[in-house]
């Protein structure tokens, strides 16, 4: 294993733990680590530079999926921008409490449809539920990309004749 192998790994087990953590920019982090790792193994403009361009376009659409997937489970169910709003505020609030990056955008929905928009106990209901398969098939989204990115950067940098142990 490389150094540069091993600061990606880093980069990206920091990344994949802060996927599930609403206030951590794991994404960034993870192209942050494929930054300084190919930087460290030696930058070439060919092929490394259309490599990290790409790898930058990637990052910014992974990082809309959660805005989009809680929009869609919102819409489809029903739901208002507050209810979206009420999920992200949620979201935040739950990183503090057992179970909260469930509870926290479920509540947070339910809340904004009750208390804001003032629907009835059974619509606000439907739309918090929507506001959380969003959310839920955003983040299962943002997951298997954040997997499948760094399976390939890791193989991309693998080269056992670069080894840091001997």
């Amino acid at each position: 294993m490389s150094l540069a192998f091993l600061i990606f790994l880093v980069a990206w087990i920091v990344g994949m733990i802060g996927t599930f953590i609403p206030a951590v920019p794991a994404t960034i982090i993870i192209f942050a680590g494929t930054v300084a790792a190919t930087l460290i193994d030696g930058f070439q403009v060919w092929p490394d530079l259309p490599f990290l361009l790409t790898f930058a376009v990637i990052t910014f659409l992974i990082s809309m999926v959660d805005n989009v997937a809680s929009a869609w489970g919102a819409r489809k169910y029903g739901g208002s921008k507050q209810a979206v709003w009420g999920a992200l505020i949620g979201g935040l609030v739950g990183i503090f409490i057992p179970f909260g990056l469930i509870v926290g955008p479920l509540a947070g929905a339910l809340i904004a449809e009750l208390f804001v928009v003032r629907k009835p106990v059974p619509e606000a209901i439907r739309a918090a539920w929507g506001t959380l398969v969003g959310l839920l098939t955003g983040l299962a989204a943002k997951l298997v990309l954040h997997l499948l990115i760094g399976i390939y950067e890791l193989w991309r940098l693998w080269d056992p004749a670069k080894s840091v142990f001997g």
